[in-house]
């Protein structure tokens, strides 16, 4: 699975918002800029962000965007489904009966067990603790 570029530019004006001081108006050009994403392609990724409630936006003079929630409460699961959707990785996991071999298929639980910890991991990190990482380090799973 690979996510679609609209996510990782998602997750990207995220985290640069999140490394702003709290409760400020970020400018448009000013994420576009800094993360070099055409302002037709930022106003697309905030959509799914701004009806989840994740992201706020002001109209008019001195209007641009904010995180509506603190970063702490904001994770990479929240961007990911806000962007893509649900996080099934097979089909078979998508509505409960909907695969005739569920009850007999050891993939099934697999499929399952795997989904849910990949969930519990994308939960696990919030940008709050993201934006306090240093450009060269990697987020360390818990």
């Amino acid at each position: 699975m690979i996510i679609t570029r609209a996510t990782e530019y998602a997750i990207r004006a995220i985290l640069y918002m999140s490394r702003q001081p709290a409760g400020e108006i970020i400018y448009k050009k000013d994420i576009c800029k800094a993360q070099e994403i055409t302002p037709a392609f930022l106003t697309k990724i905030l959509q799914p962000l701004i009806k989840d409630g994740i992201v706020g936006s002001q109209r008019g003079v001195g209007g641009g965007f904010y995180l509506a929630k603190a970063p702490a409460e904001i994770t990479l699961l929240d961007i990911i489904k806000s962007q893509e959707g649900p996080v099934y990785l097979n089909q078979c996991l998508i509505e409960k009966g909907s695969c005739e071999r569920e009850f007999f298929c050891p993939i099934h639980g697999a499929w399952a067990q795997i989904r849910k910890e990949f969930m519990a991991t994308l939960s696990r990190y919030d940008f709050a603790s993201l934006a306090a990482q240093k450009n060269d380090q990697l987020p360390v799973s818990s």
